[in-house]
């Protein structure tokens, strides 16, 4: 890969557009080649792969995907970075530049219609620390096609992603995610890569897409479940589900017909046993609320 962004093309990039990283955005800029470079590397695209970006930013990633993917739509909540991408492109890329496409949206509500042409099969970005878990959750329910990904994100936050059944971290974030897909950690990022230089490490997380474990089970009435469960981390199934199911008793008969302990904790509990859960609900509406 050639014309990669730099400390110096960044600040020059920066300096010139007028822009200043915000929090509020969530905007940490990369600066470092080599770690562009390992998160394509690890990202794993085939070269007919659609690449999805969401925040590029000065282009760092950007440029680094551009050779090596079909396609590369990239959604940018900035105006004025969303405007400057495609010049960025064209002047560090060359020919590659026609291969990206540049969405001013916000990528919470990107819909599959927007990206349609042609459709994204894997996403990989450094996505903002504050919107990180809804972003990736939003695109896997709206973009079908979507096969794998490589995402990084603050190092806590991936390790919820990527946390089984029993650890510390093991929550929300971590069921819906492995209702989509299988995920692993794929390394570490040290603060010192980004522009302002973040507080925390962040970490890099992969996923690939998988058939839902119940697909017979709708994928709003199994993340009642999980909501409800984790609401109340320290109380017992029995307990935590008694306002889904509309009583405790009612919980701990559905919970029994699901072959789960009524007195387990939502912690322990595999993606499979949540969907068990909800297709165990006392009453449809119960499992939609």
């Amino acid at each position: 890969m050639t014309g990669l962004l730099g400390p110096a093309e960044i600040r020059e990039l920066a300096a010139r557009l007028g822009v200043t990283p915000t929090k509020k955005l969530g905007q940490n800029f990369v600066h470092d080649p080599n770690t562009v470079r390992r998160i394509v590397t690890a990202a794993g695209l085939t070269p007919d792969d659609v690449a999805l970006e969401v925040g590029p930013g000065l282009g760092s990633l950007t440029l680094a995907l551009l050779p090596v993917a079909a396609h590369v739509h990239a959604v940018e909540l900035d105006p004025t970075l969303a405007a400057a991408l495609p010049e960025t492109a064209a002047r560090f890329a060359g020919p590659d530049a026609a291969r990206l496409t540049v969405h001013h949206a916000d990528a919470l509500r990107v819909t599959a219609a927007d990206l349609a042409d042609p459709a994204p099969t894997a996403l990989v970005a450094n996505l903002p620390y504050n919107v990180a878990v809804p972003v990736v959750l939003h695109l896997l329910a709206e973009l079908p096609t979507l096969r794998h990904g490589l995402v990084m994100v603050q190092k806590e936050v991936a390790d919820r992603l990527v946390a089984g059944p029993g650890s510390k971290v093991y929550g929300i974030p971590s069921v819906k995610l492995a209702w989509y897909a299988r995920s692993r950690s794929a390394g570490k990022v040290p603060p010192n890569v980004f522009w302002p230089v973040p507080n925390v490490d962040s970490g890099l997380v992969a996923f690939t897409r998988r058939e839902p474990p119940r697909p017979d089970v709708p994928r709003s009435a199994v993340f009642a479940v999980v909501d409800a469960a984790f609401a109340q981390r320290r109380k017992t199934l029995r307990a935590a589900l008694a306002g889904w199911a509309g009583g405790a008793d009612r919980a701990a008969a559905a919970l029994t017909a699901a072959g789960v302990d009524p007195g387990a904790r939502g912690e322990s509990l595999t993606v499979e046993q949540f969907a068990a859960i909800a297709a165990s609900a006392p009453d449809a509406s119960a499992g939609a609320q």
